[in-house]
């Protein structure tokens, strides 16, 4: 899937987590920051990016950079997701479900602050396996660029919509 231009929408940022990281050296511990954060536009647009720093801003600020630069649209059918999905990362799995309208974001921590920059507003998810904050935003992640919606699944097979539904 194509990476998109970050200049192109108007993006809202979220610190999913803030990580404090140590080197031992010669003269004792060197202290560092390592930030886990999404970007989107609450319309299907979503990143997220690391960044690392000896101070919690300077951190953050990277990682969001990061994030912008890895973009990506995500498929949508009305609030919710086109079809049941489970993403995949290391040892993260995450399982997404549509949801009818008025069920709300049903996610926990890291898979929420993914799909609420996303602008889903109904969804169920599971997360499966791995807690780590890292896999599981990469695992939701790989699930969402996975979707696709019946008009492109139509256009691969070359049938039309109602042939496949």
């Amino acid at each position: 899937m194509a990476l998109l231009d970050a200049n192109n929408y108007e993006l809202a940022e979220k610190v999913v987590a803030i990580n404090r990281v140590s080197k031992t050296v010669k003269g004792g511990r060197v202290m560092k920051f390592s930030a886990l954060v999404v970007v989107g536009d609450g319309n299907g647009v979503v990143g997220f990016g690391m960044g690392k720093s000896n101070e919690v801003p300077d951190a953050i600020r990277k990682g969001i950079e990061d994030a912008k630069k890895n973009l990506h649209k995500i498929a949508l059918k009305g609030t919710t997701i086109p079809h049941e999905v489970t993403g995949k990362f290391g040892a993260g799995a995450v399982l997404m479900r549509p949801a009818p309208e008025g069920t709300g974001v049903i996610a926990g921590g890291p898979v929420r602050a993914v799909i609420e920059m996303a602008g889903i507003k109904n969804i169920r998810t599971k997360s499966l396996r791995s807690n780590n904050p890292c896999n599981v935003v990469r695992a939701t992640m790989a699930g969402l660029t996975s979707l696709r919606t019946a008009e492109e699944v139509a256009a691969l097979r070359g049938k039309t919509v109602k042939e496949i539904l």
